[in-house]
């Protein structure tokens, strides 16, 4: 049965607020995904508990972020900005 079908049985009450819910096994866990911007990372460590123990978000633009120093190495100071307006970096997204 499905998420929807479960929580609009007419036969149970209807529990809306609560969220589906799911054991994690006692392991590290690396999924990559891609995103419009480039590569999405997740990294879950699980203790056999309905929560993660660790749970990290690798966002695309903190990859590019760092091969910044690569590519501005002997640019002028205009041609760093256009490079850096390039490569579109969200701010809030490397603020790590």
């Amino acid at each position: 049965m499905n998420l929807i079908g479960k929580y609009s049985d007419k036969k149970k009450e209807i529990h809306w607020l609560s969220s589906p819910t799911f054991e994690l096994l006692k392991q590290e866990l690396y999924v990559r995904v891609e995103a419009p911007k480039g590569e999405l990372g997740i990294f879950l460590i699980g203790d056999q508990s309905g929560f993660p123990w660790r749970w990290k978000i690798r966002p695309p633009g903190f990859i590019s972020w760092q091969i910044l120093p690569w590519l501005v190495k002997r640019m002028k100071l205009a041609d760093i900005m256009t490079i850096l307006g390039s490569i579109d970096i969200i701010m809030g997204e490397v603020d790590c």
